[in-house]
C-alpha cells in the first residue's frame, strides 16, 4: 500500500521542538516529527501555520523518506528538502 495522510491533525511537540503528524500506510500509523529549523520557524504558532502552509510539501518529503525505509517513526530536517 501507499502511504497516506487521511488526517489533517497536527501538533506542536515542545521537548522535541517540531510539529508531529501522522500517515497510514494500510492500517498502519506513521508517526512523523517535522523539526522547527526546517519549517524555518521559532516559536509555536509560527511552526503550525509554517507547516500548514507548506503541508503538499511536507508530504512529500515524508513520503519519499518513508519509501527509502519502511518504519513506523521518523523526523524530517531541513536536509529533507533539498
Amino acid at each position: 500500500m501507499a502511504l497516506i495522510f487521511p488526517n489533517r491533525s497536527r501538533s506542536f511537540d515542545e521537548t522535541k521542538n517540531g510539529v508531529r503528524f501522522s500517515g497510514y500506510d494500510g492500517m498502519f500509523e506513521v508517526k512523523f516529527l517535522i523539526e522547527a529549523s526546517a519549517l524555518k520557524q521559532t516559536t509555536e504558532a509560527q511552526c503550525l501555520s509554517a507547516f500548514d502552509s507548506a503541508r503538499g510539501a511536507v508530504q512529500k518529503a515524508a513520503t519519499k523518506l518513508y519509501e527509502r525505509r519502511r518504519g513506523n517513526s521518523f523526523t524530517l530536517s531541513a536536509q529533507d528538502f533539498g
